[in-house]
Order: C-alpha cells, then sequence, then structure tokens
C-alpha cells in the first residue's frame, strides 16, 4: 500500500504501522494491492550503504536521526535516512527531509528544526496568504474528459480511477446515487490504470475511452457495465467482454476495434495518468472536489466537502 500521508496527518505514527500485518486504507496504490487481499508491499529504491547516507556524529543531521529513532523506537531493521536541511518558509528554521522504511515499504515526509538543533516541529508548514488549492487548481484539466452534470456547475468532482479496482467501483456505487440526487453536480472521470497492479486495468481505460470518442453519450454505460461486471472480467477474456459491452452500444465495430489498437488512444490514457502523477495522486481512486482531495470512497467526506461548498455559494 502506498503511504501517502504527511506529517501532519500523524504519518510518523503511520509508519510505525509498516511491522503491522495488515493496514487499512480505503485506496489501492500503483504499487500495492487492496488490504482486503493482500499486503503486498511498495517497491522502493534499494537502500545506500550505509557509508553513504550516515552523518557525521556532530551534525545536526545525526542528532535527528538518534532523536527520531529513539522517538519512535526505529531499530537497526528500519532504514532512516534524513536529508540535508534547507530554509524554510520561517527565518531559522529547517526544513529536513526524513525517509524511512522496513520490510521493502518506506515513505518520506519533512520535519523542521530550528538553527540551534534543539526544537523540532512535526507538521505542514503552509503559508495562509495563499489559496491552498491554487496549486491543484493549476494542475487539475477537464480537457477532453468524460462528464456528467452542467458544465457551468459550481461543484465540479474530477474522479482518477480504474476499471479494475474494487475501491474505484465501490466508489461508482456512491457516486451514482450522488449524482443523481445533486443533478447540479458535474462528475468529470479521468483513467489511472494501476497497470503493474491490475493487468486489464489499461484495456478497459481504452475500450471506454474508444466508446467515448464514438458515441460520448454511451460512454457512462459501458462505464457503468464495466464496474457492474469487474468480477467477471480476467486478463484472458477481457477482449471479448468490453468488444460485447461496445457492441451492445450500437458502436460501429470497425471502429472500434481500430481506435483499441491504435497508439494515440493509449497515449490519451498515459496523458491522464501523468497528469495524476503531476498532482501526487498515489492510490485509486482519487477525487478532486472542486480541488479538494478525497482518496478512496470516502462517502462522509465527499458529502462533507459538497455541503460545505454549496453553503458558500
Amino acid at each position: 500500500m502506498s503511504l501517502n500521508r504527511t506529517f501532519a496527518q500523524i504519518l510518523l505514527i503511520s509508519l510505525l504501522s509498516l511491522t503491522a500485518s495488515a493496514r487499512h486504507t480505503p485506496a489501492q496504490s500503483p504499487q500495492g494491492k487492496d488490504p482486503a487481499t493482500s499486503t503486498k508491499p511498495a517497491p522502493t529504491a534499494a537502500a545506500a550503504p550505509a557509508s553513504q547516507t550516515k552523518p557525521k556524529p556532530d551534525s545536526l543531521e545525526a542528532r535527528l536521526e538518534q532523536y527520531l529513532r529513539n522517538l519512535y523506537a526505529w531499530g537497526p531493521t528500519f532504514d532512516l535516512k534524513i536529508g540535508t536541511p534547507k530554509p524554510s518558509l520561517i527565518p531559522d528554521l529547517l526544513e529536513v527531509p526524513v525517509t524511512v522504511g522496513t520490510d521493502g515499504q518506506s515513505d518520506t515526509a519533512t520535519v523542521y528544526v530550528d538553527k540551534t538543533g534543539k526544537f523540532l516541529v512535526r507538521g505542514e508548514l503552509t503559508d495562509m496568504t495563499i489559496d491552498p488549492f491554487a496549486d491543484i487548481r493549476s494542475k487539475l484539466h477537464i480537457g477532453n474528459s468524460p462528464s456528467i452534470g452542467p458544465e457551468n456547475a459550481k461543484i465540479t468532482l474530477i474522479e482518477f480511477a480504474d476499471f479494475e479496482c474494487p475501491s474505484c467501483r465501490a466508489l461508482d456505487t456512491i457516486l451514482r446515487d450522488l449524482i443523481a440526487s445533486n443533478p447540479d453536480v458535474r462528475l468529470v472521470y479521468k483513467d489511472f490504470p494501476l497497470t503493474n497492479l491490475h493487468p486489464w486495468a489499461m484495456t478497459a481505460a481504452i475500450a471506454a475511452r474508444c466508446t467515448y470518442q464514438q458515441n460520448p453519450a454511451a460512454f457512462w454505460k459501458i462505464h457503468n457495465a464495466i464496474f457492474d461486471a469487474q468480477d467477471l472480467i480476467t486478463p484472458s477474456n477481457v477482449w471479448d467482454k468490453l468488444t460485447d459491452m461496445a457492441s451492445q452500444q450500437g458502436l460501429n465495430m470497425d471502429t472500434y476495434r481500430t481506435c483499441m489498437a491504435a497508439p494515440e488512444t493509449k497515449s490519451q490514457i498515459e496523458a491522464s495518468i501523468t497528469e495524476g502523477h503531476a498532482l501526487n495522486i498515489t492510490a485509486t481512486p482519487t477525487t478532486f472536489i472542486n480541488a479538494r482531495r478525497v482518496v478512496g470512497p470516502d462517502q462522509p467526506q465527499i458529502h462533507q466537502y459538497i455541503q460545505f461548498t454549496k453553503s458558500i455559494y
């Protein structure tokens, strides 16, 4: 599973659970399987030799490493790397990246240390003079993505999902009811297939894209059909299943097959994945509600964000 929390969300505490036999998060990551079926760890870069990572004994990095190891009981089985301190937005406060890992899993976050090396701050440094969602908005592009709901909607959900992801199917169940009861909300679908985890996810994404290109109105029908048949689709039958679904939508099958084989179609899916990476998406589904991030099929949080957004308009 991906460890995508920050220190502000008690990342270090979550890292302690790396030694546990299972972890429980409601989303799937590109490097790990759903916790309901597996605890496969995310691949990490090979640890550098100790001679390259061991800080000088009297350095701030060494003091910080010693303190963190003692605070969280990170013994020899934990790889702990303290990055080079650099100036932060606050004078006399240094920003220090910290990477910790064990059993093949790792995560990186940031701590802040004063220049004397006396005080440690665990948290997220935020400039309150800046719109906290401006950066996300600048990286979100609806473009030619399938959508349902009014284009001028005051509330837009942009979902990055994977057709083979069980958590995405759970979110889809939530969103179907949500869109039906909130016709003033717009839903935009973005592809983020986890190809090293889900062997037929890319094929499904391409099939849905080809359906959309030929008949935009049919996209949501095949979208729903894929999720509804998720348990019945396998790598060996995916082509036949999706071709049958497309045929049921009345598509021109020659055009559909040409689209499925066209490199340009896959490039469109890859462009969506690249956009997701720019947004630091590490798990599916990830949904942005007017740029507010929700990871997983978190119905209470989705409802909270929608109700809050409605209240300010």
